[in-house]
């Protein structure tokens, strides 16, 4: 983690807004999918900050037992570039995964904790594309995210869509009912009669 000293005035005030984003039981229910999804073996990773280990072999579980997208070096890297590559690598597997580039973290995002809710945004992102892959890879309780919609393709017969050509949908409004009764010519003031 850089070193860097107290923010102040503008600065401070975005990063309060930042940090207000933060939803500490949001951090609660990702922790316990962490350890349901890679096991008890992985631990509980520490409080407002999950570990770039624990995010590789998070998104690791996700894919099929012979490809793995993100190595995970032993030891764990003490270089702060080593560090920031494997963040980079979780994110490009979790997009390769389906998470689209609007939900996902900057690296910075986590590595200097400047922006922690993006980070939950991402794994919600994630949890929400594995219930609904639905290929057996996910582990925990599917309740814990939402489901993807999903395409619900139709075709129709060209007699079909000839058929709905020649009915006017009730969203089109309708003309029974109106007439001009009543109206009175342009400019003229309208009679009132008691």
């Amino acid at each position: 983690m850089a070193n860097k000293g107290p923010s102040f005035g503008l600065s401070r005030d975005v990063q309060a807004k930042i940090e207000k984003k933060y939803d500490d039981e949001l951090e609660e229910r990702l922790v316990e999918w962490v350890v349901a999804q890679c096991g008890a073996e992985v631990g509980r990773p520490e409080r407002g900050r999950l570990g770039f280990q624990v995010l590789s072999k998070l998104v690791n579980s996700l894919y099929p037992s012979g490809s793995k997208p993100v190595k995970i070096p032993e030891p764990p890297p003490s270089m702060v570039f080593k560090q920031m590559e494997q963040i980079a690598q979780f994110l490009k597997a979790a997009e390769d995964y389906g998470v689209v580039k609007t939900d996902i973290f900057q690296t910075v995002d986590l590595f200097e904790a400047k922006d922690m809710a993006a980070v939950q945004r991402t794994l919600m992102a994630l949890g929400s594309l594995a219930v609904t892959k639905n290929d057996g890879q996910y582990r925990g309780d599917p309740t814990w995210f939402m489901k993807k919609a999903q395409e619900n393709r139709r075709d129709f017969s060209d007699s079909q869509l000839k058929e709905g050509k020649n009915v006017i949908g009730l969203q089109m409004g309708s003309n029974q009912g109106a007439s001009q009764a009543g109206m009175t010519g342009y400019g003229r003031p309208r009679q009132i009669i008691s």
